[in-house]
C-alpha cells in the first residue's frame, strides 16, 4: 500500500511527534509498504526555520529513502495569535506539497492541529482515497481543560469541526484505551472506525548503554553527580514546577535534574529556577535521539510529569516508553494510563500528580537502593520488547484495517 503522511512536525525536528512518525515510517517501509510525507519547512521548537531552509517556499528532500515534500508556513512558538498562525498558515501551503504527491492508498494526518485535517478531507476527497485521523492529544478538550480557551463562539465552532472531521474520516486512531472510549461514548464516534495505535518505541535506537566517562567530562558534568533526566516538551501540561521543587528538597544531596528540550513553559521554569536558586536543575536545547540514549547511560533514572486533568489521565507520555527501553526506572509524577503502565511493568516509582516531598522520597529510595533501582530498570526493558515495539505495534494497528474490511 501507498501512505501519504501528512504532519506539521517531522524529521530533523526533534520531539515526540517527530519521533512517532519517524518510526511509524521506518516500520511500514520494512513491511514493504510505499511511504511518502508531506510537512512544514523545519522550525520546531524555537519557531524559527531552520538556517538550511530559510528563503524557501517548497523544498523536496529525502529522508531514509522517503521522498518528503517541505513547505513554508508562518514560524511561531508559545500561545495565542502567533501559533494560530503557525498553524492556519501551514493548513493552507500544505495543499503546495499535496499536489506534488502522487496519489496514495491512504492519506494519514497527524493532529493536533486539528485544523490540518480540513485539509486532509479534501485532499482525500479530491484523490477518492480514505483519509486516517490520527488523534494523539484530544483537541478541543485539551485547549479547554487547560484554559486555554474559554467557552464561546470560537471554542463551539473547534467542536463542529472536530465533529465533521470525525463522521469524514475513514479510521481514527488514538494512542489511548481511555481516548478510544471517549471517542465512542462521549463522542459518539462508531466503534468500527477506532483503531488504536498506541505510542511505541524502536528498541534498536532506544537500548541500555554503559555509562560513557569520555561523554561526560565532554559534557562537564561532574563524576559525581546522579544524574536525573527528564526529556521532551516543557508545556502547561507537563506541570514541571514539580521537578523544581523536589529539587529544592534535594539540594542536600549530589543529585542534578537535567531538563533537556523546548516548550511554551521553557522560559518561565528558567526563571523560577532561577529565582528558588537552585544549583541542582540545568536546562539544555533539545537534542537528536542518539544523544539522548547516551544521556540515559550516565543516568540514575528518567523523569516524566503531567499535571491532575481528568482529560489527561488517558495520556501515556511517550517519554515513559524512552527511560523504560533504555533501561533505567521511571519516576512517574501523574495518574490515569501512565500510572497504570509504570505499575504494571514494575518499571519504576509512581507519585501523585505535583506531590513534590512524594517526588524527592522517591529519588532518595534509588539512591540508597542502587540495587533496586537496576532492577526497575530491567523490568521496564523487558516489558517494552515484549509489549511495545514499534514493529509490534505497527503490524497490529495494520491488522485492525484488515480486519474491518479493508
Amino acid at each position: 500500500m501507498r501512505f501519504l503522511i501528512l504532519t506539521q512536525y517531522f524529521p530533523p525536528e526533534t520531539g515526540a511527534p517527530q519521533v512517532r512518525m519517524a518510526a511509524m515510517i521506518r516500520e511500514l517501509l520494512r513491511l514493504g509498504h510505499t511511504v511518502e510525507v508531506v510537512t512544514a519547512l523545519p522550525n520546531y521548537p524555537h519557531g524559527k526555520i531552520f538556517p538550511e531552509y530559510k528563503g524557501c517556499f517548497y523544498k523536496a528532500d529525502v529522508w531514509e529513502g522517503v521522498l518528503v515534500h517541505r513547505v513554508w508556513m508562518y514560524a511561531a512558538s508559545g500561545a495565542g495569535i502567533k501559533r494560530l498562525l503557525n498553524y492556519f498558515s501551514f493548513m493552507l501551503s500544505a495543499f503546495i506539497g499535496l499536489r506534488k504527491a502522487k496519489k496514495p492508498d491512504y492519506l494519514f494526518v497527524e493532529s493536533p492541529p486539528l485544523f490540518l485535517g480540513i485539509t486532509a478531507y479534501l485532499a482525500a476527497k479530491a484523490w477518492r482515497v480514505p483519509f486516517i485521523f490520527n488523534v494523539a492529544d484530544l483537541w478541543p478538550d485539551s485547549v479547554r481543560d487547560l484554559g486555554l480557551m474559554r467557552d464561546g463562539f470560537m471554542l463551539r465552532q473547534a467542536y463542529k469541526l472536530e465533529a465533521f472531521l470525525y463522521r469524514k474520516a475513514s479510521y481514527i486512531t488514538i494512542v489511548t484505551e481511555g481516548l478510544r472510549q471517549i471517542l465512542i461514548k462521549e463522542k459518539q464516534v462508531a466503534a468500527e472506525k477506532v483503531l488504536l495505535l498506541p505510542n511505541g518505541i524502536d528498541i534498536q535506537w532506544f537500548k541500555p548503554q554503559a555509562p560513557d566517562a569520555a561523554f561526560r567530562a565532554e559534557l562537564g558534568l561532574d563524576a559525581d553527580k546522579q544524574l536525573i533526566l527528564y526529556t521532551g516538551t516543557h508545556g502547561y501540561a507537563h506541570g514541571m514546577e514539580v521537578i523544581l521543587d523536589a529539587a529544592k528538597l534535594l539540594s542536600d544531596t549530589n543529585v542534578l535534574f537535567l531538563c533537556v528540550g523546548g516548550g511554551s513553559e521553557k522560559s518561565r521554569l528558567q526563571e523560577m529556577s532561577k529565582q528558588m536558586g537552585l544549583k541542582n536543575v540545568l536546562f539544555w536545547e533539545p537534542k537528536t535521539p542518539e544523544f539522548i540514549v547516551r544521556l540515559y547511560g550516565l543516568s540514575l533514572a528518567g523523569i516524566s510529569t503531567i499535571i491532575d486533568s481528568p482529560l489527561l489521565k488517558c495520556a501515556r507520555p511517550a517519554k515513559a516508553l524512552a527511560v523504560m527501553a533504555c533501561g533505567k526506572p521511571v519516576l512517574y509524577s501523574g495518574s490515569g494510563e501512565g500510572k497504570e503502565l509504570v505499575t504494571k511493568a514494575k518499571a519504576g516509582i509512581v507519585v501523585k500528580p505535583g506531590n513534590h516531598q512524594a517526588l524527592a522520597e522517591a529519588v532518595r529510595d534509588l539512591i540508597n537502593s542502587p540495587d533496586y533501582a537496576i532492577q526497575l530498570g530491567k523490568n521496564g526493558r523487558t516489558y517494552i520488547e515484549k509489549h511495545l515495539q514499534w514493529s509490534d505495534v505497527v503490524t497490529n494497528w495494520l491488522q485492525q484495517m484488515e480486519l474491518k474490511g479493508e
